[in-house]
């Protein structure tokens, strides 16, 4: 989720053993363990994610893309940030957990009043996680916080990344 190009080099999206090399073949029959075929499930989410979220990637060059929430929690360990669009109006939220402690009731400034989807959860169970997460989504409060007018009171799973859409029909019917 963060700017600039992407790098996945050969048989890292299904968690190759050995290192990739020229002469060998790639270890496909790793596929058949439930680890492999996860990593593989993620990159394939992740991947259709990137391609169909224009703020992740429409201004990956351009300052006006990228948007920090909080780059300072080191208690925590958590950073949060927002990926914007071109036309502002489309942008994404993601929260990075970077310890292998979950935080409940961790809150996040957001730029805009409404229902935030959860659009993506590192630590989902088809990823071979916890399943923690926000139940699909939450809805944002009242409450300034990190000179946001609103904030999501969330669920942040251990070791993983959340990433957040506003969902513009459900707040529309609010």
């Amino acid at each position: 989720a963060h700017p600039g190009k992407k790098t996945l080099f050969m048989s890292m999206e299904f968690a190759q053993w050995s290192e990739w090399n020229v002469w060998g073949d790639l270890e496909w029959h790793l596929l058949q363990y439930e680890p492999h075929e996860q990593l593989k499930q993620f990159m394939s989410d992740l991947n259709r994610l990137y391609c169909s979220t224009p703020a992740l990637y429409s201004q990956d060059f351009g300052e006006e893309g990228f948007e920090w929430i909080d780059c300072s929690d080191n208690r925590h360990s958590v950073v949060s940030f927002i990926r914007w669009s071109k036309d502002h109006e489309d942008f994404v939220v993601v929260v990075c957990n970077f310890t292998p402690q979950p935080h409940s009731h961790y809150r996040v400034g957001v730029p805009v009043h409404g229902f935030y989807n959860e659009i993506f959860n590192s630590d989902s169970r088809d990823y071979g996680g916890s399943n923690m997460g926000n139940l699909g989504g939450k809805w944002a409060d009242e409450w300034w916080f990190h000179g946001r007018p609103y904030s999501l009171d969330l669920c942040l799973p251990p070791l993983s990344v959340s990433v957040f859409q506003l969902d513009k029909e459900k707040t529309e019917e609010a």
